[in-house]
């Protein structure tokens, strides 16, 4: 019992060695690695022989493209090779250094070597390839002034505001057609034959009659053009009234119609106003109607087609007609300026300025002349489109200030001493001239 209960409790053995799992031998993994290795190869191959067929493929596709261009360019034996390898240049894969410096003649004088024929029938046609060969571009006829001529035969004609000729080809009852070079004829409505009403247009515009016209508008999609002989002829009536009012000249016109404002007139095909200010007989201005007047411009505007007359100003235009520089006029003072005189000449004023009165001191305007005084003075310039006229004492002075302490003397002696002053006016131009 004592030994019984001595004993120590029971405790769990170790496991022994025998016991522990076995490790997995080195030879499994290693068969593991070689089916990878397999793997791999048999990818390797299927990729190689894609590359393969790729590159079959590829140089059929070139023997192909070579027979259809006459096999300009053959393919090089290792062209599979060359379409494998990743290290070759294009230059080498693709034969562009066999081109270098090459001409489109020379490849295709190589086409023609390489599609050539053998036999005596060869020779022949090498003979023939190489005459045709040795023809180039600049060897064959150009003309040029035949080309620049089509080109113009073709080009659009007529643009708008240009003035052309033409020939008159056939009439219709709405218009005329004008034969003006182009593609096609000019046309011009019946109401742009003319100024005024055109009644009978086959006698005014007979087949054959040379016309000049204005294009009015350019082709249309059938290449014709409109023209007009009426806005032609107005273009030229507006180049001439502005002439005559550049030149002040004096217009007569005939009135034609009245209004509340003025009357109406007619002056080169153009329709005229003049303001009832601007007659002569402005408060029974209804009885001038049928009458001709002597008028003069006061505004000219073809944009607008303002044509503005004055009888009053022709009257003024008359008289300037009548005045030349140099001439020595007489008048009357009718207003006194701080910077000289304006001296009524006869339905004209001219301006005294103070700077011409005399060659002294001047301290006032009044020590010379006074309003209402008779004057006699020098034309120094005339200005008929602005209706200026420049007058000038200081000429008929015999000594500077001669005037300020023997006016009457001046006055008395100014048609001899004006004689003496254009004298030397002259003297003085031939001496600069």
């Amino acid at each position: 019992m004592a030994e019984t209960s001595s004993q120590q409790p029971n405790q769990p053995k170790p496991p022994s060695p025998a016991a522990e799992p076995p490790r997995q031998p080195l030879q499994v993994m290693h068969i593991s690695r070689r089916d990878e290795q397999e793997r791999l190869r048999r990818e390797a191959d299927e990729a190689r022989k894609e590359a393969l067929a790729a590159a079959e493929k590829a140089q059929r596709l070139e023997a192909a493209a070579n027979q259809a261009y006459g096999e300009a360019f053959k393919p090089s034996p290792n062209s599979a090779h060359r379409a494998t390898s990743q290290n070759d240049s294009d230059e080498e894969r693709f034969g562009l250094d066999e081109l270098q410096g090459m001409t489109m003649a020379d490849l295709l004088a190589g086409a023609g070597e390489q599609s050539r024929p053998s036999g005596p029938s060869a020779q022949t046609a090498a003979a023939k390839q190489q005459t045709s060969s040795t023809h180039s571009v600049d060897d064959f006829d150009f003309d040029e002034d035949a080309f620049l001529a089509a080109l113009d035969e073709n080009a659009p004609v007529g643009t708008t505001g240009e003035v052309v000729n033409g020939k008159v080809i056939a009439l219709e009852s709405d218009g005329v057609y004008v034969d003006i070079g182009g593609k096609a004829p000019g046309f011009m409505p019946k109401s742009e034959c003319g100024l005024g009403v055109i009644t009978n247009l086959r006698e005014r515009f007979p087949k054959g009659l040379e016309i000049e016209v204005l294009v009015t508008r350019e082709q249309n999609a059938d290449g014709m053009v409109t023209i007009s002989c009426r806005a032609l002829a107005l273009r030229k009536s507006w180049d001439k009234v502005k002439a005559l009012e550049k030149e002040g000249k004096v217009a007569q016109v005939k009135v034609n119609g009245f209004n509340r404002g003025g009357v109406t007139c007619d002056l080169e095909g153009l329709r005229g106003f003049i303001p009832r200010s601007q007659l002569q007989e402005g408060e029974n201005h209804e009885a001038l109607v049928g009458k001709t007047l002597g008028v003069a411009f006061l505004e000219v505007n073809p944009e607008t087609r303002k044509l503005v007359l004055s009888e009053k100003r022709a009257a003024t235009a008359a008289r300037f007609s009548e005045l030349e520089v140099g001439q020595l006029v007489e008048g009357q003072v009718v207003a006194v300026k701080p910077y000289g005189f304006f001296i009524d000449l006869g339905g004209v004023s001219g301006l005294l300025h103070q700077s011409m009165l005399t060659g002294g001191s001047l301290r006032s305007l009044r020590e010379v002349f006074d309003q209402g005084e008779r004057v006699k003075a020098l034309i120094t310039d005339l200005d008929p489109g602005r209706g200026r006229i420049a007058l000038n004492t200081a000429l008929l002075e015999g000594q500077p200030g001669e005037l300020l302490v023997e006016k009457e003397k001046v006055m008395a002696e100014a048609t001899d001493r004006a004689n003496k002053a254009r004298m030397l006016i002259r003297q003085k131009e031939q001496t600069s001239g």
